[in-house]
């Protein structure tokens, strides 16, 4: 008995979708700094790799008209403000690219893990973090032990592309020696450009390890014992909104399956407005069947499908009562009512012969023997 009571206390089951909702709406979702800043380092050295050239000559005419200051601007200190302001304009102009694509880079990574969420929740005040014996505590914790071994990792494997980078660009480090001073600087920010991007580029491995444990980390912790998993199964089947939207479920789906039936019946049978009985009977069947019924707006439905697909209609009041009162969807109509729909089928027949063959048209039945009992008083 205890060890059954030990293994309900474990968290050994998968968290549902209620608790992961839940868990959303506290603002806990799985989060990956090292995919945000990969995804922020190789966007910057794409950018410079593509358009460092267009930089370097934007940032030199800046650099240019900055320190050509014109004698007018300097006596009239209030000229000074709109030249800093136009400079400045520029200066914006020229790395609004770059700043964009940073920008989306720094909101894509939510994307990525399915992590995009707004909580108010989350932006409330935890005093708890204040609590010097919690921080404490979260020094030398497992995720402080983890982040401290991939930023030796990173560290290791950065410097080693570092220097291997340095390494097979050596002769055209040295060769920046000899060319001028515009096209060097061309050339040495397209060189620091491609080194960056390729360091950026490492991290993806980084990457491709902390996705998966992020991942596998925020789904353990959201794991639920036995007993959490039953309350919650308790809690949803007791809610009555939650019953009312399964109810509201299970007949729009049985509506749907009783107006797709419409269609094959022989006959559909009206009061005329209020009530309606589709009645099918094919060759092999004990009796005729009721493949659709319903009153009101219901009813109404079951007339149009029928008129668009050809079914005759017929009203006869008291039958279509008795019917749609003790005759089950989808079941066999009582016996008592036999006599009735015999008359209504066997009419029926003999209207889809005279429009085949023409002749004395056919005369509606009257009277149909349908026991009083069975019709419902006040409908």
């Amino acid at each position: 008995m205890a060890m059954a009571e030990d293994s309900d206390l474990e968290k050994t089951e998968e968290p549902t979708s209620r608790r992961i909702e839940q868990a959303r709406e506290k603002g806990q979702v799985p989060h990956s700094r090292e995919l945000g800043t990969f995804l922020v380092l190789i966007v910057a050295g794409a950018a410079f790799w593509m358009m460092g050239g267009w930089f370097m000559r934007r940032s030199i005419a800046i650099v240019e008209k900055s320190f050509t200051i014109e004698s007018q601007v300097m006596r009239e200190p209030s000229l000074m403000l709109p030249r800093l302001a136009e400079i400045s304009g520029d200066a914006l102009f020229a790395y609004s690219p770059l700043l964009s694509l940073l920008l989306l880079a720094a909101v894509a990574p939510p994307f990525f893990l399915n992590a995009w969420v707004f909580s108010p929740q989350a932006l409330a005040p935890d005093f708890n973090r204040l609590n010097p014996l919690t921080g404490f505590g979260r020094m030398f914790s497992w995720n402080s032990l983890m982040e401290l071994g991939k930023a030796i990792l990173k560290a290791g494997l950065l410097g080693g592309v570092a220097v291997g980078l340095v390494w097979s660009q050596r002769d055209e480090i040295f060769g920046l020696l000899g060319e001028s001073l515009e096209a060097g600087l061309v050339h040495a920010g397209n060189l620091v450009s491609f080194s960056f991007l390729m360091m950026a580029a490492a991290l993806l491995l980084v990457v491709a390890a902390d996705v998966p444990f992020q991942l596998w980390q925020y789904f353990d912790k959201l794991k639920m014992t036995k007993e959490e998993v039953k309350q919650e199964m308790k809690e949803m089947m007791g809610d009555p909104h939650v019953k009312g939207r399964i109810r509201s479920l299970q007949m729009q789906a049985a509506r749907k399956r009783m107006m797709a039936a419409v269609p094959t019946a022989n006959v559909v049978v009206t009061n005329p407005t209020h009530f309606a009985v589709a009645l099918a009977y094919r060759t092999g069947m004990a009796a005729p069947k009721v493949v659709a019924k319903g009153v009101g707006a219901i009813a109404l439905k079951i007339r149009e499908v029928a008129h668009e697909n050809g079914v005759p209609i017929m009203e006869a009041p008291p039958l279509a009562r008795a019917l749609y009162k003790h005759a089950d969807l989808d079941s066999e109509i009582p016996s008592a009512l036999y006599g009735a729909v015999a008359e209504v089928l066997a009419y029926i027949y003999q209207l889809a012969n005279w429009r085949q063959v023409g002749g004395v048209y056919p005369a509606p039945p009257h009277d149909l023997p349908v026991p009083p009992e069975l019709v419902p008083v006040g409908a």
